[in-house]
């Protein structure tokens, strides 16, 4: 008995086309789907980091602004330890210096040789400014080997000597009103720091110098000494 041969007479490349285009849609549009889920979450993500970001910024802006009012306070304190730092550097140098008048008066008078009168005396910080009258020359000279020599004084420099008449002020029996003397300008410096001079406190009386040291001056034995020697200034 043989068997039938089966004809299949339906459309079945067409079929196939039509189930591949169908297929090909379903893909396409699960491809989609898929793509607008990926741009959807990296899109959340990117905006909950900006998100983040943005509250770190205004986080950093409010601790900036903390610092600057606090730069502003240690700037403030600055100011004012400069300032008391400038009143007690004011306060150190007038300690320093408060009796540097009361040397240079004295050292002018231990050291103004005769015949030299002062007319003025100017300070201008460590430099001294004399202008005076002397008989001679050499009277100026001894008064800067004077000065040179001087524990408190230091550097003489004579600016300028010129012949004058004699003012009445500086008369003497030896240069008479309108004969000619000596007016000079002298510059020195005053030293801050002086060598000390311990007193031995049994005695009463400064210890033996160092070997190779000038021995100190002493002060005027009495008042009138001091006052006939300040006649002279």
């Amino acid at each position: 008995m043989s068997t039938p041969v089966r004809i299949n007479l339906l459309p079945h490349r067409e079929q196939k086309r039509i189930a591949r285009q169908r297929q090909f849609v379903s893909m396409a549009m699960l491809l989609a789907i898929a793509g607008i889920a990926v741009v959807g979450l990296v899109h959340i993500v990117l905006a909950s980091q900006i998100e983040s970001q943005n509250s770190r910024n205004a986080l950093l802006k409010t601790e900036i602004a903390k610092l600057d009012e606090q730069i502003k306070e240690i700037d403030k304190l600055r100011e004012q330890i400069a300032q008391v730092l400038a009143r007690k550097q004011v306060v150190e140098t007038l300690q320093t210096t408060r009796n540097e008048s009361v040397h240079l008066l004295d050292q002018l008078v231990r050291q103004l040789p005769d015949g030299i009168y002062l007319r003025s005396i100017r300070q201008v910080g460590t430099k001294i400014t004399l202008i005076g009258y002397a008989q001679s020359n050499a009277r100026v000279s001894t008064l800067m080997r004077n000065i040179q020599s001087s524990p408190w004084l230091t550097t003489p420099e004579l600016v300028e000597i010129k012949l004058v008449p004699v003012p009445a002020a500086a008369a003497t029996p030896r240069a008479q009103p309108g004969e000619r003397i000596n007016e000079f300008t002298l510059n020195l410096q005053i030293k801050r720091a002086a060598p000390p001079v311990s007193i031995n406190p049994v005695a009463g009386t400064p210890p033996k110098p160092a070997p190779g040291a000038s021995p100190a001056k002493a002060p005027p034995a009495t008042k009138a000494a001091a006052e006939t020697q300040g006649a002279k200034a």
